[in-house]
């Protein structure tokens, strides 16, 4: 179903429209959502029509912002109105608007306004998506966002005394959306309908106007991701919708305890400080594209001390925007340098605003002027590719750990990672490599799949050079057993069969948008790449027991508590819990034994009904395991990079 020509609805707005419904037509509302889009079409004057038959049209009018924010907005012609199927319908069938913070994005820093991107680039099988990201640097309320709000004026951020624990108000908010992510977990995909998905809308919108950003923007996450799921969309797996709920629950579950401090809540708009004078130089570009319409760039750069910054731009626009947005001026000290050369220059920045996580705002008071330029051989940029890999990313994962400030926050570029490697060959749509001086094998990703982004392609040809060596900036794929999402290649100093780039492009590639040629590669690795088949080496995550309680996670996201219940009968959980054993895994094996007991723990009186409908303790134990393998897997990952 394309809702291309629907605008975006605010939370509160369906979530009311569902709640005036009466039960019998609740009954009916995920039938009538089914052919809205289809059925919308464009008025003269700016409006959306989606006609029911010859008796009934809901009219969508939004207001300046694009977005239909009030109920005087969805108008329908039926005598039920407002209190009918045909508005809550054609309301349930356009996009969740976004709130004032969302997930793991990028934006561009304008003085006073901040426009963020939703799970922009990382889908994360398109890297970072995460979109975005892992992926590209984290906010402070969710660490990969879109729509705009507003920053301070002066890109400083205010420094009144704030409150250091949530009010009651806030736990109070919190425990509602507890009940109603739980609630949505228990049903899962095939019974996370329009009403479930209303009632988790609800709840997000009371917390947002409780100050829980954070809480918010996971909860709309996976109000996407169950819309997604049940739309089949090509774009949406599972384990996204498993990592949205999991989150989800995590951040409600500390909140409504009540013993997390204010930070556990976010921040609704990014916090900027002084950074005084810099000097930073570009290390490359990185394009961002998102699933819900936002395109734009990431340049990212290096401090002089050796400290990780960024400058973004991302608005709506799509594909379009992001090639544009690869030469477009930088929105910094009165655009003197456009992206392309900031990525190959450098700036020296007077009054600077900086943020926790790296990025760099553009207020009135900020001044820039062009520096030259460093190559991937001279400090500071040289430093990036001299530290071991296996340190280099045991500390990424301290900085992205929970509780920390992010990634940047261990003094290299946000989330990026350097290595001298040597190709070995291609695996699948993986390129295959060895780190220089008997390090591990790694494996080599596009850091996005879209076919019209050069990543693919460069990838492919660079692997079809083994012995080439090079030098790669990438963003390790926190999910996959060493795998590094490649964002730019540049030559090793000194090594004979490595890249020959045109000094235009000052020493590096920037994969998403330069595109390598014949001519850049030695005459020594050219035509050799019929070779036998490459293996990518041995793979701890696909080793490891651990998949199953993966499968056993995302069959409750799937299928809701009934799947869940379904699969610990008969051999099937004792095989589960037997192999996980001989794993040395009995943590995970006593969880996942405890959340099928759960699941299937269904008392009901002598008239057979529910004496505990609730679905708090099957979605605590749900979390349990959950959590639990997060953190083994995050081990594993790190070992494959020993």
């Amino acid at each position: 179903m394309s809702t291309e020509l629907l605008p975006p609805v605010a939370p509160d707005v369906l979530a009311d429209a569902v709640e005036q419904l009466s039960a019998r037509l609740r009954k009916k509302l995920d039938a009538a959502i089914s052919g809205c889009a289809d059925r919308a079409s464009a008025t003269a004057d700016g409006a959306v029509e989606v006609r029911f038959g010859e008796d009934a049209a809901v009219t969508l009018r939004p207001g300046p912002s694009g977005t239909v924010t009030n109920a005087e907005q969805a108008v329908c012609s039926c005598l039920l109105a407002p209190r009918c199927l045909h508005r809550a319908a054609a309301l349930g069938a356009a996009p969740i608007a976004e709130g004032d913070e969302t997930d793991r994005g990028d934006e561009t820093d304008r003085g006073d306004e901040t426009v963020r991107d939703d799970d922009a680039v990382r889908d994360d099988d398109a890297g970072t998506g995460k979109a975005a990201g892992p992926d590209t640097a984290s906010d402070t309320g969710t660490g990969r966002k879109e729509p705009a709000s507003i920053a301070p004026t002066d890109g400083i951020a205010a420094t009144a005394a704030a409150p250091t624990v949530l009010t009651p108000a806030q736990v109070l908010a919190a425990t509602a959306l507890w009940d109603a992510a739980a609630e949505a977990l228990s049903a899962g995909v095939t019974a996370g309908g329009a009403v479930v998905q209303a009632e988790l809308l609800r709840a997000a919108h009371t917390a947002r106007l409780a100050g829980l950003p954070r809480a918010e923007a996971a909860a709309l996450r996976v109000v996407r991701g169950l819309r997604a799921a049940r739309e089949r969309s090509g774009g949406q797996r599972l384990a996204d919708l498993t990592g949205a709920f999991r989150e989800l629950l995590a951040d409600a579950a500390l909140l409504a305890s009540g013993a997390a401090d204010t930070d556990a809540a976010g921040s609704a708009r990014r916090v900027y400080g002084q950074g005084g004078s810099l000097r930073v130089y570009g290390l490359c570009r990185e394009p961002v594209l998102s699933a819900t319409g936002y395109g734009g760039v990431t340049t990212h750069l290096v401090g002089s001390d050796g400290a990780g910054y960024t400058v973004s731009d991302v608005r709506p626009g799509g594909l379009a925007r992001v090639k544009g947005a690869g030469t477009a001026s930088v929105a910094l000290g009165g655009g003197v340098l456009d992206h392309a050369g900031l990525a190959r220059g450098g700036l020296r920045i007077v009054g600077a605003t900086v943020s926790a996580d790296g990025r760099l705002g553009a207020g009135r008071g900020v001044g820039a002027t062009p520096l030259r330029g460093v190559d991937w051989s001279e400090e500071p940029a040289a430093a990036l590719f001299t530290r071991p890999v296996r340190e280099a990313m045991a500390a990424l994962l301290a900085d992205s750990a929970p509780g920390t400030g992010g990634p940047g926050a261990g003094g290299t570029a946000p989330g990026l990672l350097g290595c001298d490697v040597e190709v070995i060959g291609a695996a699948g749509d993986s390129v295959v490599v060895r780190v220089t001086g008997e390090g591990p094998l790694l494996r080599l990703r596009p850091a996005h799949p879209h076919p019209e982004l050069p990543h693919a392609a460069n990838l492919r040809r660079i692997a079809e050079h083994p012995g080439l060596v090079l030098r790669v900036l990438g963003r390790p794929d926190l999910d996959r057993a060493a795998t590094l999402r490649a964002l730019a290649v540049g030559p090793v100093p000194e090594a004979p069969a490595t890249l020959r780039l045109p000094d235009a492009w000052k020493g590096h590639a920037d994969l998403g948008y330069d595109r390598l040629q014949g001519e850049h590669f030695p005459r020594e690795t050219a035509g050799s790449g019929a070779r036998e088949p490459v293996t990518a080496g041995p793979d701890p995550l696909a080793e490891a027991p651990l998949w199953r309680v993966r499968s056993l996670l995302e069959t409750g996201v799937a299928g809701g508590r009934r799947a869940v219940a379904e699969a610990g009968r008969g051999t099937d959980a004792a095989s589960l819990s037997a192999r996980l054993g001989r794993a040395g895994l009995g943590a995970a094996a006593r969880l996942a034994q405890s959340l099928t007991t759960e699941a299937a723990r269904r008392p009901r009186d002598a008239f057979g009904r529910l004496t505990d409908p609730s679905a708090a303790a099957y979605a605590t134990a749900w979390l349990a395991s959950a959590v639990h393998l997060a953190a083994a897997e995050r081990s594993l990952v790190a070992a494959s990079w020993s």
